[in-house]
């Protein structure tokens, strides 16, 4: 019995077993995230667990309102977090623009000192993990966006900077990446999403930022 315990002690761990040592990461965002997160969770095979968030990430108000529900019981070691988009949105309920999307006649959803102080709020609950954290700014706003204005990206990430600063997270620049995009890699023109070749290059570098972070 003593020598089939030692042999069963030198057999390799399986894949699942070996998968339960590695690092456990967090993707929190909006349908910006969801569109890189296969290419992260590829990249990162055997070298991190990677989960992303249910559905969409919104805005700032509702990762204060939905955070605790996201992070669970489960023990992270890095977390990859987003919002802005959403937030620096205009919306108008008689707008018949996908997402009631309207800069010229509609709300906007979330003021900028708005945004920093959630921002504040969430980084703070974020800390709370003990998570290595890693802030993506946001990704460009192109020219022609129904719901969004001309370089409000800049303005909330400089926002979303002095948070991180004053809190020592390391910030992903995805907007200066973004912006070095070819036109024919968004969905369309003035959409603010990607096609697959853009979202591949956003979960590379996303991936080595991870990884880079997770190193001893």
């Amino acid at each position: 019995m003593k020598f089939i315990l030692i042999l069963l002690s030198c057999l390799p761990l399986t894949a699942s077993a070996a998968e339960k040592n590695l690092p456990r990461v967090l993707l929190i965002g909006d349908s910006i995230s969801a569109g890189y997160a296969p290419a992260v969770k590829k990249a990162l095979a055997g070298i991190a667990e990677m989960s992303r968030i249910k559905g969409n990430g919104q805005h700032t108000g509702t990762g204060i309102k939905r955070m605790d529900a996201w992070l669970g019981d489960n023990k992270w070691d890095l977390i990859h977090f987003n919002w802005g988009l959403w937030d620096l949105c205009y919306r108008h309920p008689d707008s018949k623009v996908q997402g009631n999307r309207d800069k010229e006649k509609g709300t906007l959803t979330t003021s900028l000192d708005q945004y920093e102080r959630n921002l504040e709020q969430l980084v703070k609950r974020l800390k709370l993990t003990g998570a290595i954290l890693i802030w993506a700014n946001t990704t460009v706003v192109p020219e022609g966006e129904a719901g969004r204005k001309l370089n409000d990206d800049l303005k909330y990430n400089n926002a979303a900077a002095r948070v991180m600063e004053r809190h020592g997270v390391q910030i992903n620049d995805l907007n200066a990446l973004t912006r070095s995009f070819e036109p024919e890699w968004f969905i369309k023109p003035g959409d603010v999403h990607f096609m697959d070749v853009g979202s591949e290059k956003l979960g590379e570098q996303v991936a080595m930022i991870i990884q880079e972070a997770l190193k001893p």
